[in-house]
């Protein structure tokens, strides 16, 4: 079952940065970033209690191949996503 998937408008604007981002470092490199934060999210649609709560009531997916932690919460049969979080940045900023 591939649960609802609700992507908040400050995820958003992070997965739009880090496109950016990483287009600039390197034609492409965006669209590949992209694509694993598909495969990651398709992932968290079907596995939702796949990645574990690390602040109640939110889990935390790592990206591997870029540092980026989706942060979701599973709700209702929904995954609410608030944050893709770059974790190199300063772990106060982290939502």
């Amino acid at each position: 079952m591939k649960y609802e998937l609700i992507i908040r408008d400050e995820a958003e604007l992070d997965i739009i940065e880090a496109t950016k981002y990483y287009e600039k470092q390197q034609t492409g490199l965006g669209t590949k970033f992209l694509e694993q934060l598909e495969q990651y999210l398709e992932k968290i649609q079907i596995y939702p209690e796949l990645f574990q709560i690390k602040r109640p009531p939110y889990r935390e997916a790592f990206i591997k191949k870029f540092p980026y932690l989706i942060i979701y919460e599973f709700i209702e049969n929904k995954v609410v996503v608030y944050a893709v979080f770059n974790t190199r940045q300063n772990p106060d900023k982290k939502p």
